[in-house]
């Protein structure tokens, strides 16, 4: 599909559309510039890691590294 993104790993697949992946990648660079700048608290941390307070570097680190992949895809 022209202007689509397929993201898979072995069997199972996961598509975006251009414009959702384009939103999701803005999404992922904003997570990043809060986790970074250190404006989200412990408890909202721990909600974005299902329970589990991740590291706040290793949440910026991972949501700018798939944003910037999502946005060199699109």
């Amino acid at each position: 599909m022209p202007g689509s993104m397929t993201i898979g790993h072995t069997d199972t697949l996961v598509m975006l559309g251009h414009d959702d992946a384009a939103r999701l990648s803005s999404l992922l660079a904003g997570l990043s510039a809060l986790a970074a700048s250190g404006r989200l608290s412990t408890e909202q941390l721990a909600a974005l890691g299902g329970g589990e307070a991740p590291d706040r570097a290793a949440l910026a680190t991972w949501s700018r590294t798939l944003a910037g992949h999502l946005r060199d895809h699109l």
